[in-house]
């Protein structure tokens, strides 16, 4: 048998009646908004499984959009977050699909910024308010967002992961967790650093700057 969190049993403090279904969808879309990195202009939602059984009675919905606005599990805002998605010229529209063998509580994210971007980012809700983001753009990744989170995208080849760990060390940054994940060899990837540290804006400038075959680097506050 696992560990048992405490979270499982009593839960995150929020508003709604339900840890998976309101809390940890909230979380999804605020992790969503964070991987965009620019404001919303307009989002597809697919919810998969009991996300989509559930989708209004346990106020997945209002959860999911107020994420996507920055709003938090605990913000009474968050009943209201389809009015303020409508101020602040946020559109979306929820869709039903099956992603298959993935966790019952999946949610995709298509989202458009407003300068024009587009980012798909799929994640999963996996109970007392604790969430998987398992996709981004169609390569497959696993972080939780409780660590401060550094992601690189890269062309898959020899010496990238050492160049990057290599500055996060001259700057004692420790790493807690770390994975890297690849559609084919000498193609895309996408490396995942979770850190015990925060991870200072100059670290990205100076990524970019040193490790030239990085297509794009940032960094995710925990949630």
């Amino acid at each position: 048998m696992g560990e048992i969190s405490v979270f499982d049993i009593i839960g995150p403090r929020m508003v709604g009646p339900s840890s998976s279904h309101t809390a940890g969808a909230n979380r999804l879309g605020r992790m969503a908004r964070k991987i965009a990195r620019d404001k919303i202009e307009s989002v597809e939602i697919y919810v998969h499984g009991s996300f989509a059984k559930t989708l209004k009675g346990h106020g997945t919905d209002r959860a999911l959009v107020a994420g996507l606005l920055g709003i938090r599990e605990d913000d009474e805002a968050l009943k209201d977050s389809f009015r303020i998605a409508a101020s602040e010229g946020m559109a979306f529209a929820f869709h039903e699909i099956d992603l298959g063998e993935v966790h019952p509580n999946t949610v995709k994210f298509v989202m458009t910024t407003a300068g024009g971007k587009k980012t798909t980012v799929v994640g999963s809700s996996t109970g007392g308010g604790g969430i998987m983001i398992v996709e981004i753009d169609g390569l497959m990744v696993k972080f939780t967002g409780l660590y401060p989170t550094l992601i690189t995208r890269h062309n898959d080849h020899p010496g990238v992961i050492h160049q990057v760990t290599a500055v996060l060390a001259e700057a004692s940054i420790n790493v807690a967790f770390m994975s890297v994940f690849r559609q084919d060899k000498g193609d895309q990837a996408f490396m995942v650093i979770e850190s015990d540290d925060l991870i200072p804006e100059a670290i990205v400038t100076r990524l970019k700057e040193s490790v030239h075959l990085l297509q794009d680097v940032f960094v995710i506050e925990g949630i």
